[in-house]
């Protein structure tokens, strides 16, 4: 349940930022506390327009007024942007936030154009992204720590197609496996292991 209320928390707060006009009084007031009226006169708005947004970023708790004479003088506050940041995008809720988006969608569609039934490639694809997709399927036939020969490595890639050279050179080319210089070993890299 306290996911669900960080997430609807992140929305609002996102919302209430979603508005061009929004992100100039937050920026305005970065600088120094306004008013309304200077406010509406900076961004040539009407004070009602102003106030609205005001009210909008004030129930997030990102701006605040204190009174001065006739006026009410509104300040960022600092201090809540951070604990909002800190509280609602905390580095192991991102995940969460993702939980239901299939990840590995546009690859399986890749592979589904790219590759026949029996998991051959019909065709290397001319697309950086679309090449990335196969070789990152092509990279699971490795384990992460073990070194291969350049004929195990073939042997491995001959599965997926005819042309290994190219498979092997495309692996390391884009990151997916180091090489030993000289003709040595081949290895899964770290963006190799990442799935």
């Amino acid at each position: 349940m306290d996911e669900k209320r960080n997430v609807e928390e992140l929305l609002a707060f996102f919302k209430a930022l979603s508005d061009a006009n929004r992100l100039r009084i937050v920026a305005l007031l970065s600088r120094e506390a306004l008013s309304v009226e200077q406010l509406a006169e900076m961004l040539d708005l009407s004070s009602s327009t102003v106030s609205h947004h005001l009210a909008r970023l004030s129930r997030i708790g990102l701006v605040a007024a204190r009174a001065e004479g006739y006026y009410s003088v509104y300040h960022l506050e600092t201090a809540a942007l951070a604990e909002m940041s800190r509280r609602l995008l905390p580095e192991e809720m991102l995940p969460a936030v993702a939980a239901d988006v299939d990840i590995d969608a546009y690859d399986r569609k890749v592979l589904n154009a790219y590759m026949s039934a029996d998991g051959r490639l019909t065709a290397f694809p001319v697309r950086r992204k679309k090449g990335e997709a196969i070789l990152r399927y092509v990279a699971r036939a490795f384990e992460p720590g073990r070194r291969y020969g350049e004929k195990q490595v073939n042997r491995i890639l001959s599965r997926f197609g005819d042309d290994t050279a190219r498979l092997r050179r495309s692996l390391v080319e884009f990151g997916f496996m180091e090489r030993e210089g000289g003709g040595g070993d081949y290895w899964l890299s770290g963006r190799g292991t990442a799935k």
